[in-house]
């Protein structure tokens, strides 16, 4: 391992675990930040040089994991601001953010959202089994001011984390406590962001305390207020696009041992009033989109979560590594809606999910072994004003998902690791109330799924800690959830989805090869990949209508097809203060689907692929590091690759496509103090009107951004 390398993996286990051995790995750091400004090294570190957890559930940089991944820490969430966790993805390779509105993003992975792509929160699983297909609003409760990195591993991760992991997973890593020394110690920070073209102001307030660098307590809490968006020139304010949230979170830390903690955690999110701007009648016409036709149709939406994890490390023994995690996680939603002839109803989502896992590591001569359990049960309640059996999915509901994996990381000489892995999934949905439209009544259902998955990737290091080729085949897998089996509500625009019973699991193969490079002021990435998609469930047009038109939709095991693509990412340090960086990403896809009412099978283009996108910027970084300044622009092609169900979503997609953009951002920071920063920007500098592909309303125009941290 390089210098460079070894300092940035203990100031990343220095910023993430919090443990007593902080005062040695800060000298680690301050040792880093003096070569820095003797111009030996870079501030940024090369691409490559990331450290990750996710990907092998081992910590270890993302030079030496055979996998595409991708880190986003607290420093740079500051420095872009980024005022979501979904816009923290804007800016990988590979992810297409797609907003159908401000308060309710949903990111793309290779080509995957919604409940085909996983969000962990410190080993727990966000997702649960009422998500539904297609872009949904649930990553918008995670607080990005409260994590203190995301980890990103793109492509099927089943093995290690089950159902859902298709299109890639990703990790938010909360802060833990800092701030650590002898006695009693304190810590704290104060943040602030507003953003002219959103009419936004946010804040954040945190305070840390410690005792003797065994016992430590964070708690912070986070308000926003968001205004209604101004998109760019011609649009202008986009009405009923303005909403507010708050989110408080903590966590209690004690070292039981030297290499062993306790972890007790809580977080909280509420959204208030977050509309759905283009299903309601104040909607604007983008490039000839139809307006909606109702007159309110706004989410509230809460989540909690409560855990308690224990942690030991270097154990003497067969097994030297234990982490263990029980968790309660609730998730509530309410949808209130009102149509013309004040027809208003309600509907709503109670889900509270007990959770436990526990993963045990060996080191078995050249091998390593990770293997563990877990399990989910998830409790729903459901209602509706307007159907007195179910609200949008099944009423007193259950559902179970169980797993055992074991991967085995095996070293052959210096230059050669195979990582080879496997898992056996359960998974069962048992509902009491669920509605049968063919009776207009109650009926029951039960089912239950089984799977064996595997995965076996390789890294072989041409110049070790320099140039690395991977590759591997991964196996994906994701059971049918409550969502798929008992829906009733609306789907894409003008579509209304009824329960569909007997659903077999979806399977998903990936093959992947790929390049990582680092030499000192220099850092690449490139990685290609084609994933067979095998049984996806799939909306089906019924050829019925409802009352008010919409097309009656319900789910089938039709889809087969694949997805295709590569990325490419790098960074270079051309003078000592001076970095170039940029990506690209390029991806197809074709799936088997039903174009029509008729039960006609056309295999069409994948719903919402990403458009060829790329970004390029430059950055200097005053070698004192008092000040900081960074252009990039972001750029997207038209597509017009659209899927039938695309071409029908004409409230979100224009008629041939979604045009085309190029936006320029500017940030400047300042370093005023150690204890204080100051960020400026602009972004959308030449206020262009424009849209991701797939939203339902426009990003912001010109918008200037200021932002304050101030550490006490």
């Amino acid at each position: 391992m390089t210098r460079t390398a070894a300092l940035l993996l203990a100031a990343s286990t220095a910023l993430a675990d919090g443990d007593p051995a902080r005062d040695a790995r800060a000298r680690a750091v301050e040792a880093y930040l003096a070569a820095a400004a003797d111009g030996e090294e870079s501030l940024e570190p090369p691409v490559a040089e990331k450290v990750v957890v996710t990907a092998t559930r081992e910590e270890e940089p993302a030079i030496d994991v055979p996998f595409t991944t991708a880190e986003v820490d607290e420093k740079t969430v500051e420095r872009r601001s980024y005022r979501s966790t979904p816009q923290v993805l804007r800016n990988t390779p590979g992810v297409m953010v797609q907003e159908t509105s401000p308060g309710q993003g949903s990111p793309f992975l290779r080509g995957f959202t919604g409940f085909r792509t996983l969000l962990l929160i410190d080993g727990i699983r966000l997702n649960n089994s009422t998500y539904r297909e297609g872009p949904n609003q649930y990553w918008a409760t995670v607080d990005p001011l409260s994590v203190a990195r995301f980890d990103i591993v793109m492509g099927p991760s089943s093995v290690l984390y089950g159902s859902d992991a298709i299109g890639g997973t990703v990790q938010a890593v909360t802060k833990t406590p800092y701030g650590y020394g002898e006695g009693w110690t304190a810590a704290g920070l104060l943040f602030g962001r507003f953003a002219s073209g959103e009419g936004s102001q946010s804040g954040r307030v945190e305070g840390s305390i410690g005792r003797d660098g065994t016992t430590g307590l964070l708690a912070g809490f986070t308000g926003r207020n968001y205004g209604n968006i101004r998109a760019g020139d011609p649009m202008g304010e986009q009405p009923n696009t303005a909403y507010d949230e708050w989110a408080a979170d903590g966590k209690l830390e004690h070292f039981l041992g030297e290499n062993t903690r306790l972890v007790l955690a809580y977080q909280q999110m509420e959204q208030n009033n977050v509309p759905r701007t283009h299903r309601t009648t104040v909607a604007k016409s983008f490039h000839g989109t139809t307006v909606g036709t109702e007159l309110e149709h706004d989410f509230d939406q809460e989540r909690l979560l409560l855990y308690a994890q224990l942690h030991a490390e270097e154990l003497d023994g067969a097994i030297d590594e234990v982490h263990g995690s029980v968790s309660w996680h609730e998730q509530n939603e309410t949808r209130d809606r009102l149509r013309t002839g004040d027809r208003r109803d309600r509907q709503g989502v109670d889900v509270g999910t007990l959770g436990t896992w526990l993963q045990l590591g060996s080191g078995l001569g050249a091998a390593r072994l990770t293997y563990g359990v877990e399990y989910y049960h998830d409790n729903v309640n459901s209602f509706s004003t307007t159907n007195a059996v179910q609200g949008p999915v099944a009423d007193d509901a259950t559902y179970d998902l169980f797993g055992a994996y074991l991967q085995v990381a095996l070293a052959a000489g210096e230059r050669w690791e195979v990582i080879l892995g496997g898992r056996l999934t359960w998974a069962a949905a048992d509902a009491d109330q669920v509605y049968d439209p063919v009776t207009d009544s109650a009926i029951a259902l039960s089912d239950d799924w089984t799977a064996l998955t595997g995965s076996v990737r390789v890294l072989y290091r041409i110049a070790p800690d320099r140039w690395h080729l991977f590759g591997g085949v991964s196996q994906g897998f994701r059971a049918p959830n409550l969502s798929d089996l008992t829906r009733l509500d609306a789907a894409r625009s003008n579509e209304l989805e009824i329960p569909s019973p007997g659903l077999d699991p979806e399977d998903y193969l990936s093959f992947e090869v790929g390049a990582k490079g680092q030499k000192r002021a220099f850092g690449v990435r490139i990685s290609a990949y084609y994933t067979i998609i095998d049984d996806q469930i799939t909306r089906t047009p019924t050829g019925a209508l409802t009352p008010d038109g919409e097309v009656v939709v319900i789910k089938s095991n039709v889809g087969d097809g694949y997805v295709y693509g590569a990325e490419l990412e790098g960074s270079w340090r051309f003078r000592p203060a001076w970095t170039l960086f940029g990506a690209i990403t390029a991806m197809d896809g074709r799936v088997d689907t039903f174009a029509t009412s008729a039960p006609v099978v056309t295999r069409d283009y994948v719903s919402r692929l990403m458009p060829l996108t790329t970004q390029v910027g430059v950055r200097w970084e005053q070698p004192s590091g008092k000040f900081w300044f960074e252009v990039y622009a972001l750029m997207a092609a038209r597509q017009d690759h659209l899927a039938p169900g695309d071409e029908e979503d004409t409230q979100r997609i224009p008629p041939g496509g979604t045009p085309g953009y190029g936006v320029v951002n500017l940030l400047f920071g300042w370093h005023v103090s150690e204890r204080a920063d100051l960020v400026f920007g602009i972004e959308n500098l030449f206020d262009k009107s424009y849209r991701v592909h797939g939203s339902g309303s426009n990003m912001p125009g010109f918008n200037a951004l200021v932002s304050f941290s101030v550490r006490f």
